[in-house]
């Protein structure tokens, strides 16, 4: 696989999964606002602005992966999502104040091994 690419796709891989990223801190924010599965609560969870952020942030990835896709096979494009595995723990200690442990670094090596195993 030549991996020759014009910028924007290589921004497209790398940039989707922080999108997606931001999506996912997105939601959990949201999910500590969320109230009773009801109906009061689940309108009011459809018309939250942290929910409706979180949905045009993740739209707006998937639109932006799917034009990286249409430049790049799937088998390779895909391995660069698993980077969400590492940005989703770093956004949540930097936003929600989670605790990084030594395992999370050591798999966050593995996975970015893993890439770049799949991608020479």
């Amino acid at each position: 696989m030549n991996l020759n690419l014009a910028p924007a796709v290589w921004f497209g891989l790398f940039f989707t999964p922080v999108l997606i990223s931001a999506g996912q801190i997105l939601f959990k924010l949201t999910s500590a606002k969320t109230g009773s599965p009801d109906a009061q609560g689940l309108l009011a969870l459809i018309f939250s602005p942290t929910l409706l952020t979180a949905l045009i942030v993740y739209g707006f990835g998937t639109i932006i992966w799917i034009f990286t896709i249409k430049s790049v096979p799937l088998t390779i494009a895909y391995s660069f999502m698993a980077l969400t595995f590492c940005i989703v723990p770093l956004l949540a200690a930097v936003f929600l104040g989670e605790t990084l442990t030594l395992r999370y670094v050591g798999g966050a090596v593995l996975i970015i091994s893993g890439m770049i195993i799949i991608n020479s």
